[in-house]
């Protein structure tokens, strides 16, 4: 029987689902299993983690919006996820993790053989948080690391904190997906940001939506985009303070971009990238700057979206 997936999303768990939940991993029957804003006492999300540790199957994981919420909670799925051999995706949006949090998951994380997609957006982290992270963007050359990274939304995190995450961008080998969004980064941030885009050779989608930028920050991007080749493909800019001529004029270079590496047959096939995906109007990322109206609703997406997308190319 081909694994399946199991996706409950905001509802108090019974004891018997929560042995089926964990029958089917045991039984390496699930693929994805999304518990999006559940609720579930200690024990029985304990007993969950013990299941996934041994799940060969399990390649999508979402525990968005609250499910780990307590440190007994984090050291229980750190110790599940030193186990675990198969998660590719991990989706912790929403959670209370602080730096101290995020501390406790970090050596499963950068431990982990198969983890290439994690989303750490509204999780209350700081600069603290930012050097763990950049652990898993090695440099170039080094080993794999994560090829897409979600911090929206922590905005405890300083300029300091990002210009370093901006170096480990620009010397990554593996990042492709960079999502930023709902972050108070501004003008110079965002300037280091383009200069961490001109130096890496796999960023092809950076969400910078609500980040407090201005013409300043656009006119700085567009310089970067005519003129520094670039694998960038959405740069989403959505609710800056941005003027729409200079948005289009760089929606237009982008594409002019990815026109000419179809030519040349050196594109990402589309198809694979996009599988899995929701409608048009809820994609993250699926224009240069669409504003999804609904930030809980893109994680959900990004589950079904994002994680596929990768799952469909690592299986190719």
């Amino acid at each position: 029987m081909l694994p399946s997936s199991i996706q409950i999303s905001g509802e108090p768990l019974s004891g018997a689902e929560v042995r089926d939940i964990c029958r089917g991993l045991r039984d390496n029957a699930v693929r994805l299993l999304s518990l999006r804003g559940c609720r579930l006492c200690d024990r029985d999300f304990g007993r969950i983690c013990r299941a996934l540790a041994g799940a060969t199957s399990l390649a999508q994981l979402n525990l968005n919006l609250g499910v780990v919420s307590s440190p007994s909670r984090i050291k229980q799925l750190a110790e599940a996820l030193r186990t675990n051999r198969s998660i590719q995706s991990l989706f912790l949006h929403g959670s209370p993790l602080t730096d101290a949090g995020l501390a406790l998951l970090n050596p499963a994380l950068a431990l982990h053989p198969a983890l290439v997609a994690l989303d750490l957006g509204d999780c209350m982290l700081g600069d603290e948080a930012i050097n763990l992270i950049c652990g898993l963007l090695p440099p170039d050359g080094a080993k794999s690391g994560l090829k897409e990274l979600t911090l929206s939304a922590n905005p405890g995190i300083t300029p300091k904190g990002w210009s370093r995450l901006a170096i480990a961008v620009a010397h990554s080998s593996q990042v492709r997906v960079l999502n930023l969004d709902y972050n108070p980064l501004g003008d110079h941030v965002a300037g280091m940001l383009a200069v961490a885009v001109a130096s890496s050779r796999t960023l092809e989608v950076l969400d910078l939506e609500g980040t407090g930028l201005t013409n300043q920050s656009a006119q700085t991007l567009l310089d970067m985009v005519e003129n520094y080749p670039t694998a960038l493909r959405s740069l989403v800019l959505a609710e800056n303070s941005i003027s729409p001529e200079l948005q289009q004029q760089i929606c237009d270079l982008l594409s002019e971009g990815e026109e000419e590496e179809e030519v040349a047959g050196s594109t990402v096939d589309t198809q694979e990238w996009g599988r899995g995906r929701e409608p048009a109007a809820h994609q993250r990322g699926g224009s240069s700057w669409m504003c999804p109206s609904d930030p809980s609703s893109q994680m959900v997406l990004m589950t079904s979206g994002l994680g596929d997308s990768l799952l469909a190319e690592t299986e190719m």
